[in-house]
């Protein structure tokens, strides 16, 4: 009985790895804040507007964490077809995530804000750019998952996957939150 005990103490190796990525992803993402908060004092720095459209896709990822989170909740109650359901909802909203920040981005290009003569652009771009690579990272496993849900035949109960790809998805979604509020404190 001890044995079964200190075994459910013990981190999942996966969710270890998972911990990891995230600590490593959180430091660079300081990193290039902390650039930016040094480098916005130098001459010829422009400064941009947050796009009703970031608006939006914070709301709609916000959505998407409740989404995932219930998801696997139903998961580990083994209600597949709301399973199913919310984590094909999430999978949508993280797509419409993706589409509501390009088009906050065409909004910004189209004001002039770019890659050429302004700091704050090549940072913006680059910053939200890795986070949109980090987004797809989660949507794509995401996708598989959803695959994998409607599937004639569900071979696993194992939750340790879909408690993986749902502490992702909460992540990402802070991640944007925290670079939201960033780049609304900083402009």
């Amino acid at each position: 009985m001890e044995i079964v005990n200190e075994q459910r103490k013990k981190i999942h190796p996966h969710k270890f790895t998972l911990w990891v990525a995230l600590g490593s992803i959180i430091m660079m993402f300081a990193g290039l804040t902390s650039a930016y908060v040094v480098k916005r004092d130098e001459p010829g720095w422009t400064s941009f507007f947050i796009p009703k459209a970031f608006w939006y896709s914070t709301a709609v990822i916000l959505i998407s964490s409740l989404t995932v989170q219930m998801a696997l909740k139903n998961f580990k109650d083994r209600e597949m077809l709301r399973y199913r359901n919310l984590l094909t909802l999430t999978a949508v909203l993280g797509l419409l995530f993706v589409l509501l920040q390009w088009i906050g981005f065409r909004t910004i290009w189209d004001s002039g804000i770019n890659f050429h003569g302004s700091g704050g652009g090549q940072f913006l771009y680059i910053i939200a750019g890795l986070h949109a690579v980090h987004v797809l990272g989660g949507i794509v496993p995401l996708v598989v998952m959803v695959g994998k849900a409607y599937a004639t035949k569900i071979r696993s109960y194992n939750s340790v996957p879909v408690e993986i790809m749902s502490t992702y998805w909460h992540f990402v979604d802070l991640l944007w939150l925290y670079l939201f509020f960033f780049f609304m404190a900083i402009k």
